[in-house]
Order: C-alpha cells, then sequence, then structure tokens
C-alpha cells in the first residue's frame, strides 16, 4: 500500500490567534525568513527571538511566523523529534511576552519528487523571466502530487525545485491530532491525479483571471518606475486578500525614491473565479531612499500592517475610498521616530499626490491606488484633537510643504 504525505501549513482561519513577526538575532536584526524555508541545516549565533506583529492572541502549537517560518511549541516538537530525527532542526527560540518555550522548526531535507503528470498544473521557470537563479525550478504548482516512491524514509521535508511547501508523513499527521496539535491544517498531496477535466478547468481559469490581473497592475506600475525585478519576495498566502496571494511590487523612482505597492488586494476573488478588481485598490508608500534591503525594511514591515488591516477589516475598505483615512498600528520594530509613547505608529490614506495618479484601469474594472503617510507623533496628537478636519489640514499642509504622500523619517511635523 503506497503511503500518504501531506503538505502541512498555518491555519490562518482561526478566530482570534496571535500574529507573529519575522524571527530576530541577539541584535534585534531581523532575519532572512528564507533561512528557514530552504531545506537545507541553518547555523545561527546567539538566542533567537519572535516579535509579536499585529497582535497577542490564542497561542497555537504550530504558526508560520514572518513568511512561512515553521514554528512549534514545545510538546509539538518532541513529536517531529522523536519521529523525524533525521530531518531537521529545532532552534530554541523566545516568542515575546510568551513564557513558554518555542522551536523554529528547519526541515532539512529536499526530496525531488513532484509528480508533473498528476499534478493540477505546473510551470517553470525559463530563460525569458529574466531570472537566471531560477532557471529550472518550479514557478508554481497548482494542486500538487508526489511520487511517494520517491521520497525513502523521510517524514519531513521540502519538495525540490519549490522548497517553500514544507510535507510531513500520514504518521505525523496522525500523531500530531492526536496531540491536539492547534494550528496545523493538512492537505493530502498524494492519491489520485487531480486533474480531472472539472478541476483542470478551474485551474486554467484561476490562473487567467490572475495572469490578465498581474499584467494590468504591472503595466501601471511601469508608468511609474523602473519595475524592480532583481527583488523576489515570496509569495504569503493570506485568506483575508481576494486571491488568497499576500503579493508586493518594488517601483525605482527618480531622485533615488523607492515606492512600495501591494499587488493582490485587486486580484479577483478565488472562491467565486469570476473577473473583478476584488477590493477594488491597492496600497502605495514611497520613501526618499534608494532601499537595497527591501525584506527587511521599515517600509515594507509598515505597509504590511496597513494592508493587513485594509484586508481585514471592510469598513476600513470603504473609508478609503471615499476619502482620508487615518489609522493606528503596532509600532514594534518601526523607527523610534515614528512611534508613539503607546508604541503605535500613525498613517494617513489617500493623501492626494502630484506623481502618482488616484486610479489605474485594468481588463475588469478601475483600481483606487490609495497612498499610504506614515506620520509623527505629534501629527497623530493633531489628529486625535481635531478629527476629520485635522485630517484635511495635515493633507493640506503636506502639499503645500512639497511632501505631499512622501514618508520620510527625518523631518519636522507640520503641526
Amino acid at each position: 500500500m503506497s503511503k500518504r504525505y501531506f503538505r502541512l501549513n498555518d491555519d490562518v482561519y482561526i478566530p482570534g490567534r496571535w500574529d507573529l513577526d519575522t524571527p530576530v538575532d541577539a541584535q534585534g536584526r531581523k532575519l532572512d525568513d528564507w533561512l528557514f524555508r530552504a531545506g537545507k541545516p541553518v547555523s545561527v549565533e546567539g538566542r533567537l527571538r519572535i516579535p509579536l506583529g499585529a497582535g497577542d492572541g490564542t497561542v497555537l502549537d504550530f504558526t508560520e511566523a514572518g513568511i512561512g517560518v515553521p514554528l512549534v511549541s514545545a510538546r509539538a516538537a518532541s513529536i517531529f523529534a522523536e519521529m523525524a530525527p533525521s530531518d531537521l532542526q529545532l532552534i530554541p527560540v523566545e516568542v515575546e511576552a510568551h513564557a513558554e518555550q518555542f522551536y523554529i522548526l528547519v526541515c532539512t531535507r529536499l526530496v525531488k519528487c513532484i509528480d508533473d503528470e498528476k499534478s493540477g498544473e505546473v510551470r517553470y521557470w525559463k530563460p525569458e523571466d529574466d531570472r537566471p537563479e531560477m532557471t529550472g525550478t518550479y514557478r508554481a504548482v497548482h494542486a500538487m502530487r508526489i511520487d511517494p516512491t520517491k521520497v525513502g524514509d523521510a517524514q519531513v521535508f521540502r519538495t525540490w525545485g519549490y522548497e517553500g511547501v514544507l510535507i510531513v508523513s500520514e504518521d505525523i499527521k496522525q500523531a500530531l491530532e492526536r496531540m491536539g496539535a492547534m494550528g496545523t491544517r493538512f492537505t493530502e498531496v498524494t492519491g489520485p491525479a487531480v486533474n480531472t477535466p472539472e478541476e483542470h478547468e478551474r485551474t486554467r481559469k484561476s490562473r487567467e483571471l490572475f495572469e490578465t490581473a498581474d499584467t494590468a497592475r504591472e503595466t501601471a506600475w511601469r508608468t511609474l518606475g523602473s519595475l524592480d525585478k532583481e527583488v523576489f519576495m515570496p509569495i504569503a498566502m493570506s485568506g483575508s486578500w481576494p486571491g488568497q496571494r499576500q503579493l508586493w511590487r518594488v517601483i525605482r523612482r527618480e531622485e533615488g525614491r523607492t515606492l512600495l505597492v501591494t499587488h493582490g488586494l485587486s486580484d479577483p476573488f478565488i472562491e467565486r473565479l469570476e473577473p473583478s478588481v476584488g477590493f477594488g485598490l491597492e496600497l502605495a508608500l514611497e520613501v526618499d531612499a534608494a532601499v537595497k534591503d527591501i525584506s527587511k525594511g521599515w517600509p515594507l514591515m509598515l505597509l504590511d500592517r496597513v494592508a493587513d488591516e485594509v484586508a481585514e477589516h471592510e469598513q476600513v475598505r470603504e473609508s478609503v475610498k471615499v476619502g482620508l483615512f487615518s489609522m493606528e498600528v503596532s509600532g514594534k520594530g518601526l523607527p523610534k521616530s515614528l512611534v508613539t509613547q503607546e508604541g503605535r505608529v500613525a498613517v494617513l490614506l489617500g493623501v492626494e499626490s502630484s506623481t502618482l495618479p488616484s486610479h489605474f484601469s485594468t481588463p475588469y474594472g478601475e483600481v483606487k491606488l490609495v497612498t499610504v503617510k506614515a506620520l509623527l507623533p505629534s501629527e497623530l496628537a493633531y489628529l486625535l484633537e481635531h478629527g476629520a478636519e485635522g485630517q484635511a489640514e495635515l493633507a493640506r499642509r503636506f502639499v503645500e510643504s512639497g511632501e505631499e504622500h512622501l514618508s520620510r523619517l527625518k523631518r519636522k511635523p507640520v503641526v
């Protein structure tokens, strides 16, 4: 009887669950998420720590911190250590505000086992994609199926050429379920071929919808500057985004500026599989510097937190569409000049710009481009005192000062 294997993911649909940020080292420096997901052993010095992201909540036995970094509780770690000692590392890590012991699970087994024929659809990186380091590996694998005969004795492994996927054996799955592990979500990757005519048609339609949306957005981004294809940020899966794909793009602008934009809030809704512009908006945050390490910089961290609020709350989205809107997000890990005494950072959304369009067109409809302006603590205090009138006055002063939507750390407050 053929063995069964399952893809292990974080169950993002658990209500009130905690949100964890990217691991940091003993000096507080953010580590590369991909370091823990590449299917290779990791060498780290000193004690690692994981800050809380958007907020605390229900503690889980399995969580994907940052962008897909597997974190397990001590009791879940004991199962992995007992059943798959040759397949992984368990790196002790502290989680902010929690005394319990946790471990980053680093899978060190890489197995070439994806079954192209039985999977719903596979696409490879090609030379014309201008990503030579990726050529020959998988660009996308839909409805993955693996060949169990190629797995050998591995109990936990990542798939060669598509290393972001973490696979566990049925024995591991059952042990975690018996334990009552919270946070796990399993999807079988063995069994009959999934590319039935109906499933194949659904996959084809999904791909066409998303590719049309991607192309239209990238066409719009290229009118704003040079689209940086050297920066590769892995797709994060998010149930709150319309297409469940959390995507970003980096645009290099004049005068050394860097523009970060969300690239997925206007995806078609994946459940409906019909043309739409999703939430009908994308967010844009511009800084006055040529940010080199985007994945570790404060601009992406801030934009990520704002995007989460927009994606998760309909009231926020509707307010953003009709005018100026201010909000506060967690200031953990953000520059001190932006953080209030309460540990928050404020932003003003929808400040008009003379260099960015308010909308752009796609085959599925118009998409609103909403600017995100980081506020200084004194500007937040002004907003709290003056309400909607304060928003309008701040926006007017930003335009008057020549700052407009630009976010800068070193500037004088306008109030």
